[in-house]
């Protein structure tokens, strides 16, 4: 820091503007890879002090203000800021851009609305700034030892940040776990997906969990025993294995499982919530998703719970595990699973063509195989099978998932008639099998619904027999009409 007012020297390649726990993480990753030189500056001038002090070893270039911090950046000049979502970050954004000059670029790493990316990359670029929002996913620990990394912003910037960013990304087969996904709030987008698909992923693990201790009568060091043995297998990933660990995890206190003392009332910081409220407003059926998030929610509804426990007279009896429980279980595990990331994906191909977007899903799939909270071995075959057919329809046409599920089909639906039956709610595992079996209907009740709408709203319906566009006259004497003329 320039406490003498000596002249600062611009010598750092990348700056990192908050230093929490990600920001400093990131900096220490950053300054760790060879050929970087790090900036580093914090509103408050003793967490820079104290990071400085704690990890001299990472050469730092430390500042004082927003000034130093960008007379230390060479150029082009290249900063990540790490700050809490909202009016902070603009804030930063313009206290850099202020000082910045055509060409610099400007990151934001956190979980920022894509919707924020897309006004902020349009403002800087009307200065002649590039505006990069990066969704960095990882957490901690893969923030300070290699996250997945999903920039979006111009190409142009890229080619600038990429090398960087690709130093220190985690790494699966020789491949860095970042790519361009797209322009300005493209990947943001996907970032928000990523955590979508993240909440899905827990609710049906958490549902597994449930059904493996109420139903399989299984105590918790046992039920920790069967994950560890599914993450050897198709199930393997980060989610399982940490599902694993908490469940072995002792209570100091009491002498038994931790989970049992923890309450049962799920937060949230809000992507969940992002990923279903875009999705319904492109249309795109991301129930597993939603069923997540409304789970979290329920859960935190201590009053209501009690209340209704309260009122309730009967509840069902537990039924009987039967041989092969735990092994039905994981099947409907991996079969909603499967929806879970196909109707994720299907909210980025919406996203996309919403947005002018040119979205690889197979560079999607292949980034999030290390680094982030959902790498799976699963990604593998999402890889495989986007780059057999870039343009599929849904990850459940694809003939590796359409034969897994229909492998485990009848496990599934065990499973979800045995938890009904058992009073356990598993709404994860029982939306993802009605979705399954509203793609595979040959005919959906959508009709009774368009003729409900046609009574009361006029608001037409289409036939399968006849081209064009039908209004029953149902005030009248209930002859139809066409709307809208066929073609024929």
């Amino acid at each position: 820091m320039s406490d003498t007012g000596q002249q600062i020297t611009a010598q750092a390649n990348i700056g990192v503007v908050g230093l929490a726990v990600m920001g400093a993480n990131l900096a220490r990753n950053l300054a760790g890879r060879e050929g970087n030189t790090v900036a580093v500056w914090n509103r408050s001038p003793e967490r820079t002090r104290a990071l400085v002090e704690q990890f001299p070893e990472t050469g730092f270039v430390a500042a004082d203000s927003a000034d130093e911090f960008v007379a230390s950046l060479a150029r082009p000049r290249t900063a990540i800021i790490m700050v809490q979502a909202g009016p902070g970050t603009d804030a930063v954004i313009e206290q850099l851009a202020a000082r910045f000059e055509p060409g610099d670029i400007i990151v934001d790493g956190g979980n920022a609305d894509f919707r924020d990316t897309i006004r902020r990359e349009r403002e800087l670029r009307e200065r002649g700034l590039d505006f990069v929002g990066a969704g960095i996913s990882g957490g901690e620990e893969g923030a300070l030892r290699g996250p997945s990394i999903m920039p979006g912003g111009s190409a142009e910037a890229y080619r600038t940040l990429g090398p960087i960013l690709e130093s220190i990304a985690a790494v699966v087969e020789g491949r860095p776990c970042v790519t361009h996904v797209g322009t300005d709030g493209a990947g943001h987008f996907v970032k928000m997906v990523h955590n979508g698909i993240e909440y899905a992923d827990m609710q049906l693990i958490a549902e597994a969990y449930d059904l493996l201790r109420r139903v399989g009568r299984l105590d918790v060091p046992a039920i920790a025993d069967v994950f560890a043995e599914w993450n050897t297998g198709d199930l393997e990933s980060y989610l399982i294995e940490i599902t694993a660990e908490v469940l072995r995890q002792t209570d100091a206190r009491t002498g038994g499982p931790l989970v049992d003392v923890i309450v049962d009332q799920a937060g949230s910081k809000g992507t969940g919530v992002w990923t279903v409220q875009t999705a319904v407003g492109l249309g795109v059926p991301v129930s597993g998703i939603g069923e997540a998030v409304f789970a979290r929610a329920v859960s935190s509804k201590p009053e209501q719970r009690a209340a209704v426990r309260q009122t309730v007279q009967h509840r069902p009896p537990v039924q009987e595990a039967y041989d092969g429980f735990a092994d039905d279980v994981r099947a409907a595990l991996y079969a909603s699973k499967v929806v879970a990331y196909a109707q994720g994906f299907d909210a980025i191909v919406a996203g996309a063509q919403a947005h002018d977007w040119d979205i690889d899903l197979g560079e999607v799939a292949t980034i999030w195989r290390g680094g982030c909270i959902i790498r799976a071995r699963f990604l593998n075959r999402v890889v495989e099978a986007y780059r057999r057919q870039p343009d599929l329809a849904t990850l459940l046409a694809d003939a590796y998932f359409a034969d897994a599920v229909a492998a485990g089909e009848a496990a599934w639906r065990r499973i979800v008639s045995t938890a009904a039956l058992s009073g356990v709610p598993v709404p994860g595992f029982a939306s993802a099998l009605a979705y399954y079996d509203s793609l595979a209907s040959e005919r959906l009740p959508a009709a009774l619904i368009q003729g409900q709408r046609d009574f009361f709203g006029a608001h037409t319906y289409r036939r399968s027999d006849a081209d064009g566009v039908f209004h029953t006259l149902w005030s009248g004497d209930r002859s139809e009409i066409a709307t809208v003329p066929s073609t024929h």
